[in-house]
């Protein structure tokens, strides 16, 4: 299980990461990892990111009706 100072120290090392990465990267359940950058953010310690790509029509992508399925969350240290 990982700590709030390790969250903080990977995004320090790795600049801005996705939840899903930080997860994987720090062996830790993704809805835990989600609590702590909720956290973090409450705390002012880091900075959500939301980043749709170019292209991408909101309703347009099959897999997801909402389109929801092409925006990405990346975190990163304030």
């Amino acid at each position: 299980m990982a700590s709030l100072i390790e969250v903080r120290d990977m995004l320090a090392l790795q600049g801005r990461m996705e939840a899903t990465q930080l997860s994987a990267q720090l062996h830790t359940p993704q809805a835990l990892i989600d609590a702590m950058l909720s956290r973090l953010e409450a705390m002012g310690k880091v900075v959500k990111i939301n980043e749709e790509p170019d292209g991408c029509l909101t309703g347009s992508c099959k897999s997801c009706p909402e389109g929801k399925a092409c925006l990405r969350e990346w975190w990163a240290l304030r």
